[in-house]
Parts: structure tokens; sequence; C-alpha cells
């Protein structure tokens, strides 16, 4: 047992659209600092400008426009998808070993609902699929069901890091640049696009009542600064 047992997950938000490779050279060192307890869990809040990330999953014909955006290799498990402004990131920094022991399926279950309780705060009935990692919605029975947040995650030393993506507003054409997560028979949608006109500050304040919930924990909100997310 870690002397950060007892301590709430931080939980901190990024003003502005944080530049990914940053991003991911943060959530490094913030993992590994997790790992040997020299920091507590965080999950971070932000929105990237728009880019495509690739998962280690990700065939190279599903980038169906190569020069529509900046693509980047992500480490994480999964296939292509898409970020940009209106779209909500969650990092999520836990020491999963700890929280789940070796069962990664159990944490990636956790993470599904901690999505799925959110979106029903907007009244939406969020879905998994068998095989298919995210969270789906079937508003219409007339049409294909959507896809609203993803999912990819990577674990090292029993840490976690990257995380969620819940699609606020986005530009949902972007997409158009890629098979999203591979699955080319069904679309992806927004908060906005089905009529939840919801601002980040609604969405977030949902997203960490949500996850208290799902994973048991309490957070506790700290700036950005007194996190260490604004170092290079």
């Amino acid at each position: 047992m870690t002397k950060f047992d007892r301590s709430p997950v931080e939980w901190s938000v990024s003003p502005g659209l944080v530049d990914y490779p940053r991003a991911v050279a943060i959530m490094e060192r913030r993992a590994a600092a997790i790992r040997h307890a020299s920091a507590p869990e965080l999950v971070w809040l932000l929105e990237h400008p728009p880019l495509y990330t690739a998962g280690t999953s990700a065939r190279p014909a599903d980038l169906t426009e190569p020069d529509r955006l900046p693509v980047y290799s992500a480490g994480r498990g999964g296939q292509y998808t898409y970020h940009g402004p209106g779209q909500r990131i969650a990092y999520v920094m836990l020491d999963v070993q700890r929280r789940f022991g070796t069962d990664v399926r159990a944490f990636v279950a956790t993470l599904e609902g901690w999505i799925i309780e959110s979106l029903a705060s907007f009244g939406l009935a969020g879905e998994v699929r068998p095989g298919r990692v995210g969270v789906w919605v079937h508003p219409d029975p007339a049409e294909p069901e959507r896809k609203i947040a993803a999912i990819g995650i990577r674990i090292r030393h029993g840490v976690s890091f990257h995380g969620v993506s819940l699609n606020v507003d986005p530009d949902l054409t972007q997409y158009d640049g890629i098979v999203p997560c591979g699955i080319a028979d069904r679309g992806v949608t927004s908060l906005a696009a089905l009529g939840r006109l919801a601002s980040m500050k609604d969405v977030d304040m949902c997203l960490r009542q949500s996850f208290e919930h799902a994973f048991g924990a309490e957070t506790r909100l700290i700036t950005p600064a007194a996190a260490g997310l604004e170092a290079a």
C-alpha cells in the first residue's frame, strides 16, 4: 500500500487547446511518478487542436486522407481516432494494479460505465457492444448506432494513461479522414448532434460526479499549475 492510498484522485482541467506531444510527455512523467508513489493519481481534462491519433492496432488503409490533419502514433490501444475542439478528453492516470489487480477488463468496463452514467445525465442511453471498446448511442431504431465516446488506454507497470474522449460539440466532418476505430459501417455522433446543447463546464461537472461513483473514489480539484501540467 502506498502513502497515497487514502488520498483523493487529483482532478484538473486545462483551458485552451493542449498540444498532443506535450500532453503525452506530461502523462508519461506523471504515470512514472504514480508508479513510484511520488505523486497521486490524476484525471486530466483537456481539448486538443484538430489531429488524428493511431493506436497500436491501427491499419494504414483506415487513414483515408493522410494529408488532412497531423497524425500521431499514440502508443495506446485501439485504432485511428480524431481529437479536436469541442471534444472532452479525459486522460486517466490511475494505479490500476492497486484498484483492479490484473483485471484490465474490469478497468475498461468501469471506464465505459463512467461515460454511460455521465450520458444519462443528459438523457442519453449509452451502450457497449461486445468486441467494440467505447460507448455507443442508438436513439433512432431506423438509423445505425453511432459512437459518442472512444476509449484508448495504455497500462505500464500497473499505471494507466491516455483515456477517454467524449464528443460534446466537435466538427464531426473531421472523422471523414479516417475509418473511426476501424469500424466502417457505424458512424460517430455528439451531444450537440443529438440535441443536447451542454456547455463543457456542465459536461465536466457530470464527468466528475460520475467518476467518483463509478470508481468509488473522491476527487480533489487542483489547478493545472499545481498538478504540474503546464511544464513542457
